[in-house]
């Protein structure tokens, strides 16, 4: 299980326990993380679970794939730190993780 940190719009944070082997963007949804939809069901075609990965968890989170860069392409805010937190993988390496939730 990891501790995850999300930084919302009203400036306050929700820190949830999420479980190995999930994703976050369903571990988000199951902890009702405000701004995180995930309408696509985790298959990075909506972009509704966009967070901004603290700079020092980029190389844990490892790399987007393609779909992912394919999506952001078009998605409104992208920064280098983007991810669609559909595609990060929970794990005891990003134990401690911290994300800001886009557009907020």
């Amino acid at each position: 299980m990891a501790k995850i940190t999300f930084h919302l719009a009203d400036g306050s944070a929700q820190i949830i326990d999420a479980e190995d082997t999930e994703y976050l963007m369903q571990e988000a949804v199951n902890n009702s993380v405000p701004g995180i939809d995930g309408d696509c069901g985790g298959v990075a075609s909506c972009a509704t679970c966009h967070v901004y990965v603290a700079p020092e968890w980029l190389e844990a989170t490892g790399p987007r794939t393609d779909m992912e860069e394919a999506m952001l392409d078009g998605t409104f805010g992208v920064e280098s730190n983007s991810r669609l937190c559909c595609q990060i993988q929970v794990s005891d390496q990003i134990d401690g993780l911290v994300v800001q939730v886009a557009g907020t």
